[in-house]
């Protein structure tokens, strides 16, 4: 039930968007979808371990590449991409045979980067992880034959749709759900609350960090891929601090610990960065215009972050997931 009542919802936003929404409509829907699937792969490691990383958006950097350069454009690549494989220069692959390997490339960088990462607990792995962040976008950076360096990758084919976008939402809120009521979700949770009472029960915290640390990176890849097609273009700098700090404040403003509050807090943020950036363009109101000045949607943000995490220190849900149709559960 709790899966259903964050699905049905967004569903239904999803069907009125792409039946009556005008374009601009649509576009912060999908956005919006995407976000969620984000905030969703970041919830299952970091809200069931507790342990914050900052660079969960490697994989989705990763596999937006991937997905580039099988889909991208053939005349282009052997011209700003030289350095890829014979293969790949002179043709494009499928888009659904590009995006299951592209998250199989993600799920794959998320393993051996888990490898070696998760024997590590607290501050030192939050840390680690940042520098696997700047690592890849220092490397992406400077890979001009493969990634065009700090340029923008262009032509990418443009498929993701509402549906599309609802579905991908639909798949990682299921996986979350799914993991965080299996043994290992179970395991890691406890092994959150009390690390030093897990080990000495026998718990194998390596274990269950590297499955929740793989499985995150298999769900951002999907964000990633998502993002490389909604767009249609790519550069390094989309999947770096700014991305990474909005979609942990969005984690954070629902609640780290509930799946619901990974979603509920795109939604609120996602609807007042829309609200405000319309304000700032100007808006009509009883035939007068208003308009905002520049910079107001982050400061409106800022604020409304800053009285949640004052008032509501574990986010908007508390740690509490939705049941069907009125109640709700503590996640422990």
């Amino acid at each position: 039930m709790p899966v259903l009542a964050l699905v049905v919802p967004l569903g239904l936003a999803s069907l009125l968007a792409a039946e009556y929404g005008s374009l601009s409509l649509q576009s912060s829907v999908i956005l919006a979808l995407i976000r969620i699937v984000t905030v969703v792969g970041m919830y299952i490691f970091i809200g069931n371990s507790g342990i914050v990383s900052f660079g969960q958006v490697s994989f989705m950097a990763v596999a937006a590449y991937a997905a580039a350069w099988q889909t991208c454009c053939e005349a282009l690549k052997p011209i700003v991409m030289s350095g890829l494989p014979d293969f790949l220069l002179g043709q494009s692959l499928p888009v659904w045979m590009s995006a299951a390997t592209s998250v199989a490339a993600a799920t794959v960088a998320a393993f051996i980067v888990g490898l070696v990462l998760m024997r590590l607990s607290g501050l030192a792995a939050s840390i680690s992880t940042l520098a696997i962040l700047f690592i890849l976008n220092v490397v992406y950076s400077n890979w001009d034959s493969v990634t065009m360096g700090t340029a923008s990758v262009v032509g990418l084919p443009t498929f993701v749709t509402p549906g599309v976008a609802f579905g991908a939402a639909t798949i990682s809120i299921l996986a979350a759900y799914v993991y965080q009521r299996s043994r290992w979700g179970l395991v890691l949770r406890a092994a959150r609350e009390d690390e030093v009472a897990a080990r000495a029960a026998g718990v194998s915290l390596y274990g269950s960090r590297l499955i929740a640390f793989t499985l995150s990176g298999a769900v951002m890849g999907m964000a990633g891929v998502l993002q490389a097609h909604f767009v249609g273009t790519i550069s390094v700098d989309s999947f770096f601090l700014n991305l990474t700090f909005i979609t942990l404040a969005m984690l954070v403003v629902g609640g780290m610990r509930s799946l619901a509050g990974a979603v509920v807090g795109v939604v609120f943020v996602q609807l007042v960065i829309d609200v405000f950036r319309q304000f700032e363009s100007g808006v009509s109101l009883g035939g007068a215009q208003f308009t905002l000045p520049s910079g107001a949607q982050e400061l409106v943000l800022a604020a409304a972050m800053l009285l949640i995490l004052i008032y509501r220190r574990e986010g908007l849900m508390g740690g509490r997931e939705f049941t069907w149709p009125a109640r709700s559960e503590k996640q422990e």
